[in-house]
């Protein structure tokens, strides 16, 4: 005897378990004509019925529950096993969500040391600022800065702390007295940024003018290009700083806010996230002690 289909079996699965073929087309994206046309085919293929179809609605009748009670556990325990066999690759991949500046100015020219020290883990990394959907990104661990509500249930680990200041071309560096007649760059990821920085130094300006960017890292590049003085985090300029291109003439002071990594889980329970947890927060801790900090 010729078996039916896996295919036609596994759209009757679905129709028995909502019974409503428009729940089972939603549920299989696709039409609930096409699957109505799958369970006829079946019907005819064992040259029996399993629904009852009365008023639009469907209803197992024996026949179809008797089938019902072996598809069932046996779609379970084959989605089960492809997981189970798929498991072994996906735990030698760590997604890493992270804010796209610290990503592209700190965290990937890093990585070939994460990946030196920890060969069997790769690091798929991801793009992102604010709240993290664990369970629909796929995301494993996130870096973030704490200026919003992750909400409950997010277990998070501080990195480090935030330090910023101003930075600008060597040449347009005239002392702090000239900083009020300068271009202040900003960015419109942080609004606020110099406004809390001026507030923390008690400084007033009213001369200096002000261009805004899209991003933090353009601002940056702004001022790189020597258009005025861009307020950053010491930790996205430190090549610019080491190789000379930029100056920090008032070195880097605390902005109260600090850089977690999030999980949806507790990082004990990941020997992924806990590796990549130890070696990140070594990595910032060494990144700001090379930094003229105040």
């Amino acid at each position: 005897m010729k078996l039916p289909p896996l295919a036609a079996l596994q759209f009757f699965n679905v129709a028995a378990q909502t019974e409503s073929f428009v729940q089972a087309g939603r549920l299989l994206h696709i039409t609930h004509g096409a699957v109505s046309r799958q369970v006829r085919q079946l019907e005819e293929s064992l040259g029996v019925t399993l629904f009852e179809r009365r008023n639009r609605a469907i209803f197992l009748n024996e026949s179809g529950r008797r089938l019902y009670q072996l598809t069932a556990p046996f779609f379970e325990d084959l989605r089960q096993t492809v997981l189970d066999l798929q498991q072994p690759s996906r735990d030698e991949v760590l997604v890493v969500s992270c804010e796209p500046t610290i990503a592209m100015k700190w965290l990937i020219p890093r990585l070939a040391d994460f990946h030196s020290q920890h060969p069997g883990i790769q690091v798929q990394l991801l793009t992102a600022g604010g709240a993290v959907n664990f369970a629909r990104t796929g995301v494993d661990v996130a870096v973030r800065r704490d200026d919003f509500y992750w909400g409950e249930g997010i277990h998070s680990a501080t990195l480090c702390e935030e330090w910023v200041g101003p930075l600008c071309t060597p040449g347009l560096w005239h002392g702090q007295e000239a900083l009020d007649g300068l271009c202040l760059l900003h960015s419109r990821t942080r609004p606020q940024a110099w406004d809390h920085w001026l507030r923390l130094r008690g400084i007033t300006l009213a001369q200096s003018t002000r261009q805004d960017f899209e991003h933090f890292y353009l601002s940056t590049q702004a001022a790189a290009a020597g258009l005025g003085v861009c307020l950053a985090s010491a930790l996205m300029v430190e090549d610019e700083l080491r190789a000379g291109q930029l100056l920090a003439p008032l070195g880097f002071a605390k902005d109260g806010s600090r850089y977690c990594l999030l999980a949806a889980q507790p990082f004990a329970d990941s020997s992924k996230a806990t590796a990549f947890l130890h070696w990140i927060t070594a990595q910032m801790q060494a990144s700001t002690e090379r930094l003229p900090l105040l």
